[in-house]
């Protein structure tokens, strides 16, 4: 079990993304997922508000409601279940009065009386950060969420954010989610991770799995070419190097009898200040790798190589 930053948090440490249900994972199958998750140890739950608004026929809040149903049907011990405001159609923002309204809108999808980890899902500059961080703090004294958390905030705002925080005397930020895997890592590890060891906030990434690149599905560079709603992202990093990084995962993999995803989920845990990736399963059988990634150790050799045939250094301006 890992503990998130300064909370009390203790999970397993790989979150269960849950962007994909209502969107590439209907209702029967989420559940499925969702209850795999949990039969193999997982219990921690990523999700947000607006997932999925962008789904043809969806309205946002359609994560929530089936993990809201799972969770009643289910009624299972010490699951966590994060989710985020900012993004939903009809809770834009990170006004005071939106903050509230958002987090007691979750709370009904949900079914639960308070939000465990709740996250400010993208900074908003159109609103002082005193008030977002006074309507965060005012939600824990509440008791509508237990913990606070700050997602794609840069390292300037997380600062200023504890600060307000600490000049308010309310509840600081236990975590962090940055964008960050083995090929997007420059702008994580030179800012947002020095930040979070700093004041001990665990980092918890999404798109751990690069969009599905670090499956190690796509064996050339023409991912683009794939049948997948992620495909397109996916050919971002499906060139000469990304391709040599999935060939190491894969030997690396090999060794432990684990597949490329468990491995580079395995590497990303290593990392300073994360606790839990966040990696999705659209099919029940991806669940096992997902969690062989919460389990599986790396040596520190096979660490610092794929470290090494992951570093990238921008060409100079």
């Amino acid at each position: 079990m890992t503990r998130i930053g300064s909370s009390d948090l203790d999970i397993f440490p790989l979150s269960l993304g849950g962007n994909v249900f209502g969107w590439t994972a209907d209702r029967d199958t989420s559940f499925a997922i969702l209850d795999e998750f949990v039969a193999g140890g997982g219990d921690f739950i990523d999700t947000a508000d607006s997932y999925s608004a962008w789904v043809p026929g969806n309205s946002g809040g359609d994560s929530e409601r089936i993990i809201g149903e799972w969770l009643a049907s289910r009624r299972p011990e010490g699951v966590v279940v994060a989710t985020k405001v900012s993004q939903h159609p009809e809770f834009t923002g990170l006004a005071a009065a939106n903050v509230r309204a958002a987090a007691e809108a979750s709370l009904k999808r949900l079914g639960v009386q308070a939000i465990d980890l709740y996250y400010a899902h993208f900074d908003d500059e159109q609103v002082p950060l005193a008030e977002t961080v006074a309507a965060f703090g005012s939600l824990v004294s509440d008791g509508l969420v237990r913990h606070v958390a700050v997602s794609n905030y840069s390292a300037e705002r997380i600062r200023e954010w504890i600060g307000h925080a600490q000049e308010q005397g309310v509840a600081l930020p236990v975590a962090v989610q940055p964008h960050y895997n083995l090929v997007h890592r420059n702008d994580v590890e030179e800012n947002i991770v020095p930040v979070a060891e700093e004041f001990g906030l665990g980092l918890v990434p999404y798109f751990a799995l690069a969009k599905g690149f670090l499956t190690g599905k796509y064996s050339s560079t023409n991912a683009a070419g794939q049948p997948s709603p992620r495909a397109g992202a996916a050919a971002t990093y499906a060139t000469d190097h990304g391709l040599e990084i999935i060939a190491a995962l894969e030997t690396i993999g090999r060794a432990h009898d684990v597949s490329i995803a468990a491995t580079a989920l395995a590497w990303l845990r290593a990392q300073p200040a994360v606790v839990a990736p966040i990696a999705s399963a659209s099919r029940v059988e991806q669940v096992g790798d997902l969690l062989d990634g919460g389990r599986v150790e790396l040596t520190t050799d096979e660490i610092s190589e794929l470290t090494r045939i992951s570093t990238w250094t921008p060409a100079a301006v």
